[in-house]
């Protein structure tokens, strides 16, 4: 049975067949999860980082615009493109970009941690525009252990490839930062539901990425076919699907719950690494992962003064991924 729901910062969602609570969240953290092996693989089949860019934001379009179809609702008002078109480069093609670049040196695992960062470029993001400056001490040093992490992560300085991939993959979580802080004040509390946004967002997406074919292009005889359905599961599950499952785990469950599946992604991420593509569990990348996970977890500490209770659960913290499944 499906239900509506108003989501507390103002966007409306059919959430669908509700499933409970831990299959969602655990289907939502093997979706997301997965997307750096679909990465992976799609680049290892030959596709150009701009081809898997553009042939993601291509199929997760086509499986919204078909959802919005097949639901009889319209796309959002002239007034609102502007916002979503900064929406799509920042929360979209930027960041599809930079992963796709990244993993060309950086394995799936280490991606997946340094995609979990997002929350400490939030904060970080927060600081330097003068809306976080009430933040307790914990907050302060779980940036600092967070950032210490990602460099852990980097390894040696004189590992350019490697330092590369890494600056472009958190150069991906920091665009997500700016997204989210962007989309929490110019598309919410709008009356928008979700599924328009979703659609016109990923719609121009797909626009602003087709240039990358033309400085980015694999000629289809060297594509390996079979490595190259890895693109199905990235846009359709990875991208349009993932959409879904936050919003309804929002929805149910409440931000703060959604956002604790972000801890699951680095360990899905590393799993899927390991037992897929091989890639092995250095000391480095599992200490790394830690104190990036302990990091964010202090930034994410909540004042004692907070109102207990299903109210204060719910609101969104425009540090975690709210809005968006995108990775």
């Amino acid at each position: 049975m499906s239900k509506s729901v108003l989501v507390p910062d103002g966007w409306r969602v059919d959430s669908g067949p509700v499933l409970t609570s831990v299959p969602r969240i655990v289907l939502l953290a093997l979706a997301w999860g997965s997307t750096f092996l679909w990465i992976d693989i799609s680049l290892r089949s030959g596709l150009s980082p701009g081809q898997v860019t553009t042939g993601r934001c291509l199929i997760a379009s086509a499986c919204l615009g078909g959802v919005l179809l097949a639901t009889r609702q319209a796309l959002p008002g002239a007034r609102h493109w502007p916002h979503l078109a900064v929406a799509a480069l920042l929360c979209n093609t930027v960041p599809f970009l930079l992963f796709s670049l990244g993993q060309q040196w950086v394995t799936s695992g280490t991606a997946g941690i340094l995609n979990a960062t997002t929350p400490l470029w939030s904060l970080l993001l927060g600081l330097a525009l003068g809306h976080d400056r009430k933040r307790r001490t914990a907050h302060y040093v779980g940036l600092g252990l967070g950032f210490l992490g990602v460099a852990a992560l980097m390894g040696p300085a004189d590992q350019g490839s490697t330092l590369g991939g890494g600056l472009l993959i958190a150069g991906a979580a920091a665009s997500y930062a700016a997204a989210f802080t962007w989309m929490n004040r110019t598309l919410s509390g709008q009356g928008l539901t979700a599924l328009p946004v979703a659609t016109a967002q990923m719609l121009l997406a797909t626009l602003f990425s087709v240039p990358l074919l033309l400085v980015s292009w694999t000629s289809p005889a060297a594509v390996e076919g079979h490595r190259a359905i890895a693109m199905l599961p990235l846009g359709v599950v990875c991208t349009a699907l993932s959409f879904y499952l936050i919003v309804a785990t929002i929805a149910e469950d409440g931000a703060t719950n959604t956002a604790a599946v972000g801890y699951l992604v680095p360990v899905v991420a590393l799993a899927l690494g390991a037992l897929v593509l091989r890639e092995s569990l250095s000391v480095s990348s599992l200490v790394g992962m830690g104190v990036v996970l302990v990091g964010v977890a202090l930034t994410r500490v909540r004042r004692s003064s907070t109102p207990p209770g299903p109210a204060s659960d719910r609101c969104v913290d425009a540090g975690a991924p709210v809005g968006s499944a995108e990775t």
